[in-house]
């Protein structure tokens, strides 16, 4: 592996409900990415989640009768999946393991059904790290097995950043950075939400690279996205029709 992820462990230790909460106010995000997982997912089978976090994907898929092995960089985050799976009675069905997504070698279970990679990948600011954690999924998986990987779009970034921190563009050389590179400046000081953001035209070769074929690429978070607040409230068929617009928009 060529980049030190501590920081970004040290991140999500450092507050390890935050993430939970996360996708309880980006339910947009959750429910479109379920979308793609009822419709590719096998009806039964295991599941390698590989960024599980708290375990919101881990704890549903459980509960739907799947074996899962949750596995995550933060031993916090972990322990919050297994305070959860405890509370909800599916202990059984998950195993946890904390673990570098470039180095599964405590996973030693082959033939996975399915492999969730929805968070690793964007905080792997170096392609050949990216590479690595692809290729760990890939020898876990079964043949015909599938993956669900997770980006953050460039592009979008840069959308957030001026909704939520305008200021931001006083920085030049990492905003030249962000845009030519999807990352900070390799001098700028580690820390925070160290991330890394690509280009959608480069996600399905960096997968076939490796050995996967591509079903699909798409966006979980397109056209209404912004405004979780508003899409939060919506409930019925309202919600639903959102729902089908923002999966094919």
């Amino acid at each position: 592996m060529i980049d030190d992820v501590s920081d970004i462990a040290a991140f999500y230790n450092s507050d390890p409900e935050k993430e939970h909460d996360r996708l309880a106010r980006h339910q947009l995000e959750y429910e479109l990415t379920w979308r793609y997982l009822d419709q590719y997912l096998p009806s039964q089978g295991s599941v390698l989640e590989v960024g599980a976090a708290s375990g919101r994907y881990s704890l549903e898929l459980a509960k739907r009768g799947y074996t899962v092995t949750a596995v995550d960089l933060s031993a916090a985050l972990i322990e919050e999946c297994r305070k959860r799976i405890v509370a909800e009675g599916v202990e059984k069905q998950v195993r946890l393991v904390v673990a570098d997504a470039c180095d599964l070698g405590k996973v030693t279970e082959m033939g996975f059904d399915a492999v969730l990679l929805m968070g690793p990948l964007y905080h792997l600011v170096e392609e050949a790290d990216r590479k690595v954690a692809l290729k760990e999924a890939f020898n876990r998986l079964r043949a015909g097995g599938i993956i669900f990987a997770s980006f953050l779009s460039r592009l979008a970034v840069i959308g957030d950043m001026l909704g939520k921190l305008p200021g931001w563009i006083e920085d030049q050389p990492e905003v030249r950075s962000m845009l030519a590179n999807g990352k900070r400046p390799d001098d700028y000081p580690r820390g925070g939400f160290r991330a890394y953001s690509a280009n959608v035209s480069e996600i399905a070769p960096l997968h076939e690279a490796i050995g996967f074929e591509t079903i699909t690429v798409a966006g979980v978070e397109p056209t209404i996205a912004a405004d979780n607040e508003r899409y939060n409230k919506l409930q019925g068929k309202q919600r639903q029709l959102w729902l089908d617009l923002d999966r094919k928009s």
